[in-house]
């Protein structure tokens, strides 16, 4: 191992000096505290769920059936899970999914056991929620803004639409965005819209290409070897009833939502909480997970960004400390705060982390916007 020089000691020092006194500063208590109710949720420490996504050498045919013996070389998902996580009951039916690579799509596969297979929906871009479905979300490069959203039916009615931004920060979804290339199947096992007897599931085959990303992310397309994306799934049910041998919405019954990636509240748009996404074109035997380096990092942002939201309710301006917001650096962090800028309208704060010999920077704003940088 080499040994720092003298010259580098120096500077960490100097740094350290320089540093510590403004921490401190920022961690002092302000006078204006917020009540203790004003800080996030547990649920803000959470880290995501990691899937770990295989090279495929063969262009799957899109059908619905999940025959392709390509699909025999990854592995499902975890089963879905309520999508406030472990403070509500497990989802009564069963919910996987499993995904694949090449150099022209980005395959996913779901099964779906359901008992009622419903829908009713035919136009594309309807909001297909409205009936039983299954989602995808992705955020190529995980900073919260421009992500496609991709929906559909058991009948393989699709709504793709774009977010420029989660609708918390003032996001609305562009519905004239289309994913180009998308190719999509479902196969029924069992009888659609019949409530005379009883189904066993429904599957779902998609092929979304990388040149749909283009328009979205810096990132590489396709994606390099250990590439990390922020990803989720979900699956809506609603509640049924059947009247005069047709199915019909229970009345006044919220719908589940059972996901990979559990958010933490009924919002799908908390990016932060997505699951993580690796890419590897690696053999069996030499595959391993390789975590986010700053997902702790980022997680931390995030709680700061919620107690901001929280506290300009409340004082109808932003912090301007971490003292104000009663939150402090956790303890054996490898990152220190490094900026703390706000307004009466705006804020932008900043942690530094140091990994593999380097720094990153990375930054969070009163919109959620997360900007990496060295």
């Amino acid at each position: 191992m080499n040994q720092p020089s003298k010259a580098s000691i120096f500077f960490c020092i100097l740094f350290l000096a320089i540093l510590v006194p403004s921490l401190l500063m920022q961690l002092k208590i302000d006078s204006k505290n917020i009540q203790s109710d004003f800080l996030p949720s547990p649920f803000s420490d959470h880290l995501p769920r990691h899937y770990l996504c295989p090279w495929t050498d063969t262009e799957i045919q899109i059908d619905g059936a999940l025959t392709d013996p390509a699909w025999e070389t990854t592995v499902w998902s975890e089963p879905f899970v309520d999508i406030e996580g472990d403070r509500k009951p497990l989802p009564k039916y069963p919910t996987k999914m499993k995904m694949l690579w090449n150099q022209n799509y980005l395959y996913i596969a779901a099964e779906l056991t359901e008992p009622d297979l419903w829908a009713t929906i035919t136009k594309h871009d309807e909001v297909i929620f409205r009936d039983n479905d299954f989602e995808v979300f992705i955020d190529p490069d995980g900073d919260n803004f421009d992500y496609p959203e991709l929906e559909l039916n058991a009948l393989n009615t699709t709504w793709d639409l774009l977010l420029p931004r989660p609708y918390k920060d003032g996001g609305q979804a562009n519905n004239a965005f289309d994913i180009k290339g998308l190719k999509t199947a479902v196969k029924l096992n069992g009888t659609l819209n019949n409530p005379i007897d009883r189904d066993k599931s429904w599957t779902v085959e998609i092929a979304w290409p990388w040149s749909a990303f283009k328009q979205l992310t810096k990132v590489s397309l396709p994606p390099r070897e250990q590439d990390l994306w922020r990803m989720n799934f979900s699956r809506v049910e609603w509640k049924l009833t059947v009247e005069n041998n047709i199915y019909k919405k229970m009345p006044n019954l919220p719908e589940s939502n059972w996901i990979w990636s559990p958010q933490g509240v009924i919002d799908m748009h908390r990016p932060e909480h997505w699951g993580y996404v690796e890419f590897t074109k690696k053999p069996i035997s030499e595959r391993a997970i390789h975590l986010d380096p700053y997902s702790r990092a980022k997680l931390f942002l995030h709680r700061v960004y919620y107690a901001q939201k929280k506290y300009y309710s409340q004082f109808h301006h932003f912090a301007t400390s971490l003292g104000q917001l009663n939150i402090v650096l956790p303890a054996h962090a490898n990152f220190f705060l490094s900026r703390f800028e706000a307004s009466e309208s705006q804020f932008r704060v900043e942690i530094s982390c140091y990994h593999l010999h380097s720094w990153k920077h990375i930054q969070i704003d009163q919109q959620s916007h997360i900007v990496l940088a060295d």
